[in-house]
């Protein structure tokens, strides 16, 4: 009885792992496909020249993505602390963390220009016209 209790909260958390990670994949996947339609991507690629074009598409990209970094971290977390948290395990586990939060910050810096412990740019803290 014990070891069938212990089996099937195994198999629950696999799955509650699975699903997040698709549930990251679906994110990414969503947005490409948002983009594509909302923004036209072949519309993008006659106005590559218009001033903020690219900034906007690159928008329109990168905060699903980093959404959908921060659920598969969370799909690592659960899998490795949950199921088999062996030194090995978390130290990789360490290693992606690192890995992904480096991403993250990398396209948080590509998206507003500085660091995410800067203050912004006076420019960037007015509000814009549209």
């Amino acid at each position: 009885m014990h070891g069938d209790v212990v089996t099937t909260i195994r198999l629950v958390i696999e799955w509650a792992a699975l699903v997040i990670e698709v549930l990251a994949v679906v994110i990414i996947v969503a947005s490409v496909v948002k983009a594509v339609i909302s923004h036209g991507t072949v519309r993008f690629l006659f106005h590559v020249e218009t001033p903020g074009a690219f900034a906007a598409y690159k928008h329109q990209l990168a905060k699903p993505l980093l959404l959908a970094l921060d659920f598969l971290v969370a799909g690592d977390v659960v899998k490795t602390i949950a199921l088999e948290p062996t030194l090995g395990n978390v130290a990789v586990l360490g290693f992606l963390v690192i890995i992904r939060t480096f991403l993250s910050w990398s396209i948080t810096v590509e998206m507003e220009g500085h660091w995410p412990w800067q203050v912004a740019p006076k420019e960037e803290l007015q509000p814009r016209e549209q």
